[in-house]
């Protein structure tokens, strides 16, 4: 893919918050929203930041990662209510507790049940490749060619729209090949994903690497966990890349400072890109750029 670095002739940045991801709880930082209400107000005020995306994960009443339907209902209706932010939601969904008390990552039948979801969420997203996640020992993170085929058409048949996350370079020829299939459409947005146990590491000569495979004409943004994140997002903006931010992803906002609010993240976000001369993209620019039907 080929890149400029000439600001002047950006698109505007696309901001998408994680409020709360599938593996942390409060008891890393206590300010972690959870509950419906919770995660909506936390949304409405990173709307209000300049956030035009919105990345849901859900817990249960007691903080837990689940793929509860009735939740996702509550937190999708609660979020739409409020704002006109694209709700995204992420098929990994996270590892679950069972009735019997143990730990897993949710299955597939899970997963393909969220393009089902209602309200209809904007976007959903779909991980391009089976890898070791690291966060929860001894499991393969399950995302066979066939089964994403599969999610994709059902999105389809609703009109939701996809974001295709990567964790590794041979995630993104499985991207080709869904597109070669014709079953992903053009333009695809990507998400490089960086710094996950089992994935490819967070550094620049990794971003550089997934890049140069990625096609022309498509969109891309960087997803970096920890301490990582702020310097592969700038990067990434300096690249004319989208951004994502948000406790799902760190929930430190400096080192051995714990985040105020995912709003506090996204603040810095537009300060940064300001800096850099990147406009920041509203709602209906996203709306547009992602290929959003509403």
């Amino acid at each position: 893919m080929n890149v400029t670095l000439e600001i002047d002739k950006m698109e505007k940045l696309v901001i998408t918050v994680a409020t709360t991801g599938g593996i942390h709880t409060k008891s890393v930082n206590p300010n972690l929203p959870e509950q419906p209400d919770e995660i909506a107000q936390d949304v409405y005020d990173c709307y209000n930041a300049g956030a035009s995306i919105s990345h849901i994960h859900v817990r249960d009443k007691l903080g837990r990662t689940t793929g509860d339907h009735e939740v996702y209902h509550e937190v999708l209706s609660k979020i739409q209510a409020k704002c006109p932010i694209i709700t995204q939601v992420g098929n990994g969904i996270g590892g679950v507790y069972r009735a019997d008390g143990s730990f897993e990552v949710a299955t597939q039948d899970e997963r393909m049940a969220l393009t089902t979801l209602t309200p209809k969420p904007d976007m959903l997203t779909i991980n391009c490749g089976t890898f070791q996640f690291g966060y929860i020992p001894d499991t393969i993170f399950d995302n066979p060619l066939e089964w994403n085929l599969e999610f994709i058409k059902r999105c389809y048949e609703r009109e939701i729209a996809i974001e295709c996350e990567c964790y590794d370079i041979s995630h993104i020829e499985n991207v080709k090949e869904m597109v070669r299939r014709g079953v992903l459409k053009e333009p695809v947005h990507y998400s490089l994903v960086l710094g996950i146990k089992g994935g490819m590491p967070a550094s620049p000569q990794m971003i550089s690497a997934m890049l140069g495979a990625i096609p022309d004409g498509s969109s891309w943004q960087v997803i970096t966990i920890s301490k990582q994140q702020v310097p592969s997002t700038v990067m990434a903006m300096c690249q004319g890349a989208n951004i994502r931010t948000g406790m799902e992803d760190n929930v430190y906002y400096a080192k051995g400072e714990l985040v105020k609010s995912n709003a506090q993240l996204v603040e810095r976000m537009v300060r940064m890109a300001r800096e850099l001369g990147r406009e920041i993209a509203t709602v209906d620019d996203a709306i547009k750029k992602m290929g959003v039907k509403r």
